[in-house]
C-alpha cells in the first residue's frame, strides 16, 4: 500500500511540473549557439582560414566604410608570419591575399604607376574610409584610412594605405573564395600574448 501511494505521488508531482512548464510558454530555454557555419564575410576572431597548404588563425578584422559600401581585412597569423585576407562585394565577390612589404618607399601622394619587382601596378581605385576595429589589428589605430588600391599583371594587386602619416604598402594577389577553407575557431586570439 505504501508503495502504491508513493508511486502516486510521484505521478501526481510530474504531471504538476508538465503543466506549470506549459502554463509558462513551454520547455526550459536553452541558449542560442553561435552559427558554425563560416564564409568570407563572417569570419570571426580565432577563426582558421586555411590557405596555401597552411592554417592561418583570424586575430583581428578591419571594417572599412566609404559612402555607405563597406568591406572587411582580416589579420590572419600562422606563427610569426602575417597576412591580410581582404574581402569585397561589388556585384562579385573580390578577396585578395596580401603581405606587408618594407622595401618600397612611398611618399606623398602615390603616384598612378608603380614599379615594384620587375612588376608594374595600374592604380584602379582610391578614397578615404572610416575603420572599425576588432582584435590585433597592428599599428592601425586611426579614425579613418585614405587608400590606394592597384592592379598589377595576371591577379597581382597591391594596396597603399595612409593611416595618419604612416604609410602600409601590401602586395598579393587575387584569389577565388573558393581556394579557402573556413573553419570555426575558439573565439579568443591565439598569438596575442607572443
Amino acid at each position: 500500500m505504501l508503495v502504491f501511494l508513493g508511486f502516486t505521488i510521484l505521478v501526481l508531482i510530474a504531471g504538476f511540473i508538465v503543466l506549470q512548464q506549459r502554463q509558462l510558454g513551454g520547455s526550459i530555454p536553452t541558449p542560442e549557439l553561435p552559427s558554425l557555419h563560416r564564409n568570407v564575410f563572417s569570419l570571426q576572431i580565432g577563426d582558421i582560414v586555411q590557405y596555401d597548404l597552411r592554417d592561418w588563425i583570424v586575430e583581428g578584422k578591419l571594417i572599412y566604410t566609404e559612402a555607405g559600401f563597406s568591406w572587411f581585412e582580416y589579420l590572419v597569423q600562422d606563427g610569426d608570419d602575417i597576412r591580410w585576407l581582404s574581402v569585397s562585394e561589388d556585384d562579385t565577390v573580390d578577396v585578395s591575399w596580401l603581405q606587408t612589404v618594407t622595401d618600397l618607399e612611398i611618399s606623398g601622394t602615390p603616384p598612378k604607376t608603380i614599379d615594384y619587382n620587375g612588376v608594374t601596378y595600374t592604380q584602379e581605385d582610391n578614397g578615404v574610409a572610416s575603420m572599425k576595429r576588432i582584435g590585433t589589428v597592428q599599428h592601425k589605430r586611426a579614425e579613418s584610412c585614405r587608400y590606394y588600391d592597384y592592379e598589377g599583371p595576371g591577379r597581382l594587386v597591391m594596396s597603399i594605405e595612409n593611416w595618419d602619416g604612416d604609410i602600409e604598402v601590401s602586395i598579393g594577389q587575387s584569389i577565388r573564395p573558393s581556394e579557402l577553407t573556413l573553419l570555426p575557431g575558439s573565439g579568443e586570439t591565439v598569438y596575442r600574448d607572443r
